[in-house]
């Protein structure tokens, strides 16, 4: 006689072997494909806060160094924090410009006529022994004690006549110096003077188009900087160029083309080169065209002084 436990033991042995087997044949679910990380785009970089300009006067600064204050109303009038400072004090307002910088980084520009040019590049080098950068430095007939631009200056431009007894600074930057840099020498011009050279309204209009543009420029490759220097002819225009670029000459390119293409004088073109102003090119020539930090006027800049009922 059969045992029913028995029965009922083999059975569930049976139906757990066949629910064992179907499970096996049949095939396995795909698992969900990984879904990736969503990675937010990059936050769009924020804009630079306006430059702090600071301006400084020559020795007997309220008498002859009057275009400072000119240059610095017409900035402040912009929007700018522009505010012009006697020489003598000048390591009184590096240190305060320095430490403004620590606390809410801007921008820092240095302008200066005759003592006024000194002190902004001392002020500058004062900014390197703290690794403050220096967005641009402006000089005006600096005097002749004035140091070479430290590394720390990202532009600097010099006016100034080289024959100046008062003035006459033809400051040069230091070794390894990697930044822009544009040097004008006014002494052929009869107009201009030590006294009436940083009144000239056109320069001011060029600086105040700079300094605007400042805090919206595109950094460039190192490599492709090119300082200048000019000896400006006389009673020419004076165009205040950022530096200077290397472009390869094409077929058919002469100085007069290649001037005209990029909107520059020729002389200053060829001043750029140390070539003749008609000289032969050839194809793949390296040549330097000297460059605007903003695309220059229609009208260019006359180095013309304002009248002396205005200094």
């Amino acid at each position: 006689m059969i045992d029913p436990r028995r029965v009922v033991v083999l059975a569930a042995v049976v139906l757990l072997a066949l629910i064992s087997g179907m499970a096996a044949a049949s095939p396995a679910k795909p698992k969900p494909a990984a879904v990736p990380a969503v990675v937010p785009p990059p936050p769009p970089a924020e804009p630079l806060p306006p430059p702090k300009i600071y301006l400084f006067r020559g020795a007997m600064g309220p008498f002859f160094s009057t275009g400072m204050d000119r240059l610095g109303d017409k900035l402040t009038a912009a929007g700018f924090s522009a505010d012009v400072y006697e020489f003598t004090i000048c390591r009184w307002i590096g240190d305060r410009a320095i430490a403004s910088y620590k606390e809410t980084p801007a921008p820092i520009v240095l302008i200066g006529h005759s003592m006024g040019g000194l002190c902004s590049v001392l002020i500058s080098e004062m900014a390197a022994k703290e690794n403050v950068p220096i967005s641009l430095v402006i000089t005006i007939d600096p005097a002749h004690a004035t140091d070479d631009v430290p590394l720390n200056v990202e532009r600097f431009i010099n006016i100034f006549l080289s024959d100046s007894v008062l003035g006459g600074g033809n400051v040069v930057a230091v070794p390894g110096f990697r930044g822009h840099y544009a040097s004008y020498d006014l002494k052929e011009n009869s107009r201009v003077s030590h006294i009436n050279i940083e009144k000239s309204d056109d320069i001011h209009r060029q600086i105040l188009d700079m300094v605007t543009q400042l805090p919206r420029i595109q950094p460039q490759a190192q490599g492709d900087i090119v300082p200048l220097r000019y000896l400006v002819p006389a009673d020419t225009l004076v165009e205040l160029w950022d530096s200077g670029v290397r472009l390869s000459v094409r077929r058919g390119d002469t100085m007069a083309s290649i001037a005209a293409a990029n909107r520059v004088p020729l002389w200053a073109l060829a001043q750029s080169n140390s070539l003749a102003e008609n000289a032969t090119l050839t194809p793949g020539q390296s040549i330097i065209v000297p460059r605007h930090l903003t695309p220059p006027e229609p009208a260019a800049a006359m180095a013309t002084p304002a009248t002396p009922s205005r200094r």
